[in-house]
């Protein structure tokens, strides 16, 4: 890529005068030699899978294989569909997020069929606030194609400038990250400048600094699956907030090399080993013991790919 962070990434689209989203599909064609074209079919293809997971999650059992979770999307989705739009707390349109980022997780915690975006428990932030933002606006596959290109391209630099891993950098890495690439990307899918679209990862970024990685039994499951609904609602809320005019006060850049710095000084307990936060609370340690014994291993469950 020609560009390693976001101050590089929003001059280039605005001296070549393209999104962000259209900037990184020239891009990736660029450097894999197919068309620009392609690129986003690629993406488009993604996206489906995303939808579909969305589906399966309010639709069909998700309960994961320890038993610990599932089903709490739907829920989510029951409570919202019981009253007016007003009903709930968030209103319909944030509690929609937060059910169908959650039913994506519930998918990837039951075995399902996900895309790592930019990690497996990180999954459902991107498609909760993506899904429910193009039912509202009647956005089209390929608009949300061009989406996933531009959070791509906020994720690319995040991982070239920081963490995306919960095991090195907690989950600040995984899930604010996450939030960060939602956060302008949806900037930019209501029709935002790639300048508010940074202000809008500088701001995600920021209310994720110091997450831990703690999941309980070693399992992508507590308390990662509703860390990915409130992340879904906070994208939505960062992207409102620059579009509004809100700026990241420290540059979006920075705000990645702080959670470098936060990451790299975080207990390695608490970056997803399972000994520290959660995990290690008197029902944290019950719940494992519990899994132990049922799966007749001395080490505990076998733990499921985070990162």
């Amino acid at each position: 890529m020609k560009f390693r962070n976001l101050q590089q990434l929003a001059a280039m689209c605005a001296e070549e005068g393209k999104s962000i989203g259209r900037l990184m599909a020239d891009e990736q064609a660029r450097e894999s030699g197919a068309t620009a074209e392609s690129v986003v079919g690629k993406m488009k293809e993604y996206y489906a899978v995303m939808k579909d997971a969305v589906r399966k999650g309010l639709t069909e059992d998700t309960t994961s294989r320890s038993g610990v979770t599932g089903g709490d999307a739907q829920r989510v989705h029951r409570y919202m569909e019981a009253g007016p739009d007003d009903a709930t707390s968030l209103g319909g349109i944030g509690t929609k997020a937060m059910a169908y980022a959650l039913a994506v997780s519930e998918i990837n915690a039951s075995m399902g069929r996900i895309i790592a975006t930019p990690t497996a428990g990180s999954c459902g932030i991107i498609p909760g606030a993506f899904v429910s933002a193009q039912e509202r606006f009647g956005w089209s596959d390929e608009q949300m194609a061009y989406g996933l290109l531009a959070a791509g391209a906020i994720g690319y630099v995040i991982a070239n400038n920081s963490f995306i891993s919960g095991a090195e950098g907690g989950c600040q890495a995984e899930v604010g990250s996450a939030v960060g690439m939602a956060a302008g990307a949806m900037v930019e899918l209501r029709g935002g400048t790639p300048a508010q679209a940074m202000h809008a990862v500088g701001l995600a970024l920021k209310n994720s600094l110091g997450l831990i990685c703690d999941p309980v039994g070693g399992l992508v499951e507590v308390p990662c699956i509703v860390r990915n609904g409130f992340g879904a609602v906070t994208a939505l809320a960062a992207a409102d907030m620059a579009l509004a005019g809100v700026r990241s006060v420290i540059p979006s850049d920075e705000v990645i090399q702080v959670m470098l710095e936060v990451g790299g000084a975080m207990p390695e307990k608490h970056r997803e080993t399972a000994k520290g936060g959660l995990a290690q609370t008197p029902t944290g340690r019950r719940i494992t013991e519990q899994l132990r014994q049922r799966d007749g291993k001395a080490g505990g469950p076998a733990e499921q790919a985070g990162n």
